[in-house]
């Protein structure tokens, strides 16, 4: 068995061995494992059920990865992303008012859209349209919009009638909480210590649970919740997207599922040695496994699945093969049956691992051309009207409205793909029906 494992997935001809890739896929599940927890609480803000969506959760990250193990033989872990899950409950769910189960069909045709531009290579097309400077702008916007989401949950940050926003009062025992959890979860961060994420949420909630500040669980392992609040629900309401509004959530569900799978999917290519001649083996086969694992969510009953860059985690430890990402799926497959934990996991728990990802996320804002102002403004807009408006969509629409006036202002209009002009119209028609409609 251990002889055709290793044939399959080439271990010999990637100088790695069994035990190295089982490692390394461990160490990956413990690195991203704080999105079983956080999922559900974010995603709870829109109504839905915590415990269907942590079954969700588990499940999609385990088929995502699997897939991406078996089927395209990469190192990659897949969950449901952070930014634009937040995206689906603030934004769409309470910014807009949309029923969870009607956002949750607008995944689902999203996702089946994704499926639709691998097959048919639409990939380059879509990737060439809009500006690189935009896309990490749009990461690092959203980076910025879950950082804010952490602060104001963990009581860090709090509405103030004077400021709009001001500093949380100290004299709350659960903002010292979060202010554990952020400080012991950066310095693991720093120290490159495997899992940190992870492991300063744990240590956050042991510290709840002896300080009294959160009450401690009956039991710890149980059997999964049942699927049954959320399960093929996106596909009964598939009928409610049905306006304009509605058409643009789903568009930015693709768009910003699709950029910040295709990045990261090269990041970590390139980080575990696959990038040859600027081109990615297999990467339509990773999209495939990704937009799969998307669909397969959002019958679950969760938000967008993508690739984790958490993975780089298990990479850096030795993982080259799918064997990492398939020994990572089983995990979640395993960790179905620790549900009850989800009641010690608070907000001042999580708010940290959202603060720290925000500050990953934002790394990409390095790249953006600062110096041209005819891309510095609309990225600008973009990165701060995000977190300010408290909408994902929102700060998209702003950057790409702006973004042909600002070329042709510079006299570079022609250097503006047509999609970006149809999306300039697109997103005006949005902020219209969104504020006068």
């Amino acid at each position: 068995m251990k002889e055709k494992v290793s044939h399959y997935f080439e271990l010999q001809s990637l100088h790695t061995t069994v035990r190295t890739e089982v490692l390394a896929g461990f160490t990956t599940f413990i690195s991203m494992a704080y999105i079983l927890f956080v999922n559900p609480s974010v995603l709870g803000a829109s109504g839905m059920d915590q415990g269907a969506v942590f079954t969700a959760t588990a499940l999609a990250s385990a088929l995502g990865s699997i897939l991406m193990g078996v089927y395209a033989k990469y190192p990659i872990a897949t969950a449901p992303a952070l930014g634009i899950n937040a995206f689906f409950a603030y934004s769409v769910c309470v910014g807009m008012g949309v029923p969870w189960e009607t956002a949750l069909a607008g995944v689902f045709i999203a996702s089946v859209l994704f499926i639709f531009i691998t097959i048919f290579k639409l990939r380059e097309l879509i990737i060439q349209a809009i500006p690189t400077d935009l896309k990490f702008a749009i990461s690092g916007g959203i980076g910025l919009f879950i950082a804010f989401l952490g602060l104001n949950e963990g009581g860090i940050i709090v509405a103030n009638d004077s400021t709009l926003v001001g500093l949380g009062s100290l004299s709350v025992g659960t903002t010292w909480l979060t202010i554990f959890g952020l400080t012991l979860t950066a310095i693991l961060m720093i120290r490159k210590v495997p899992g940190g994420v992870f492991i300063g949420m744990v240590a956050t909630t042991v510290l709840g649970l002896l300080t009294g500040l959160i009450q401690a669980p009956t039991q710890i392992v149980s059997a999964a919740p049942s699927l049954k609040p959320t399960f093929f629900v996106a596909l009964k309401h598939v009928g409610d997207i049905n306006s304009v509004q509605l058409w643009v959530v789903v568009l930015t569900f693709l768009l910003v599922t699709f950029f910040d799978t295709a990045g990261t999917l090269v990041g970590l290519a390139n980080q575990a040695g696959f990038i040859k001649d600027n081109q990615m083996p297999r990467v339509g086969k990773a999209l495939a496994a990704d937009s799969t694992a998307m669909l397969a969510g959002s019958l679950f009953g969760t938000s967008p699945v993508g690739a984790y860059v958490e993975s780089s985690s298990g990479i850096a430890v030795g993982g080259r093969s799918g064997l990492t990402a398939v020994t990572t799926g089983i995990l979640f497959l395993l960790s179905l049956f620790f549900s009850p934990l989800l009641s010690v996991v608070t907000s001042q728990v999580t708010a940290p691992a959202l603060i720290v990802v925000g500050v990953l996320m934002a790394q990409s804002l390095k790249n953006i051309h600062w110096e041209s102002m005819e891309i510095a403004i609309p990225a600008f807009l973009i990165l701060l009207g995000m977190p300010l408006t408290y909408s994902i969509s929102d700060g998209i629409a702003l950057g790409f409205i702006f973004y042909p006036i600002t070329m042709i202002a510079a006299k570079r209009g022609k250097e503006v793909s047509p999609v970006m002009y149809a999306l300039f119209f697109v997103f005006v028609g949005f902020m219209w029906i969104l504020n006068v409609a």
